[in-house]
């Protein structure tokens, strides 16, 4: 889950904008300005609700309104609010970016695809949100049980119909900033499929104007399931990112506790 959550947090300045002359092969990946988002904390709400057996939409609901200032989209916004947890039939990228995970958690593809579109369905119901929670938290589940890239690839083009043989050079001229799960799924991807260790992921994320921090969180999170980890100084970047002053002025570690939280261990 580590390659999801500083996917989001390397690609977060760049959602937006970026410098002129943009040289994405050796801009640094973290700075002063880089930050968790929303992907970072739902991320570690689906952690949650897994190891506590919480059910997934109290989770997102718990943090959510803990880390209201994360950049969550308007319809999110909403539901948290809202007593219902219903979902509002999103067709949006976030039921993808959250899902990490389980992927991680679960013994079969079976358990892994069931939970994931649990996950997705309190909030991301429509059937092309559902489609990529799932699609995400398989290709991880393949990535850490020894699949090969053609191996993803094919599953994810039989299963769930992705399109994943458009390399990232045809991408790159006309990139955009899309929350569509239709339009993040195929390029988080490819960016995935072109890399070859987890930087190298970040990096085709950042060669493409996109929504930056959710494809990295989503092309972040396979790559780090598929080479064995992210090659970064993991700990450090988790606490210089994920521990932050709360109103009261006290360090909150609770994003960085549960992060880095071992599912037998105490609460």
């Amino acid at each position: 889950m580590y390659g999801a959550i500083l996917g989001d947090i390397a690609g977060s300045r760049f959602e937006f904008t970026r410098p002129e002359a943009f040289d994405w092969r050796n801009v640094e990946l973290f700075n002063g300005m880089s930050k968790y988002t929303d992907d970072t904390v739902l991320s570690i709400a689906t952690k949650y609700a897994v190891v506590t057996g919480v059910p997934y939409a109290r989770a997102y609901r718990q943090f959510g309104r803990r880390y209201m200032q994360a950049g969550y989209g308007p319809m999110f916004k909403n539901w948290l609010h809202a007593q219902s947890e219903r979902g509002y039939n999103s067709y949006g990228n976030g039921s993808a970016m959250r899902v990490s995970y389980i992927g991680w958690a679960f013994d079969t593809l079976e358990e892994v695809e069931r939970q994931a579109a649990e996950s997705s369905r309190c909030t991301h119901n429509h059937p092309e949100g559902i489609k990529a929670a799932q699609a995400t938290a398989a290709a991880i589940f393949l990535a850490r049980t020894g699949s090969s890239k053609a191996h993803i690839a094919r599953y994810l083009h039989k299963t769930y119909r992705y399109t994943v043989l458009r390399p990232l050079w045809s991408y790159r001229p006309f990139g955009r900033f899309d929350v569509t799960a239709m339009g993040t799924m195929p390029l988080a991807i490819r960016c995935f499929l072109e890399s070859e260790d987890w930087e190298s992921c970040i990096r085709n994320v950042f060669s493409v104007r996109c929504d930056t921090d959710t494809v990295g969180c989503i092309a972040g999170g396979i790559a780090d399931a598929f080479y064995g980890g992210t090659g970064q100084d993991e700990d450090a970047l988790l606490r210089r990112f994920l521990i932050r002053p709360n109103k009261v002025g006290a360090f909150d570690t609770y994003l960085y506790d549960w992060a880095v939280k071992e599912p037998g261990d105490s609460p």
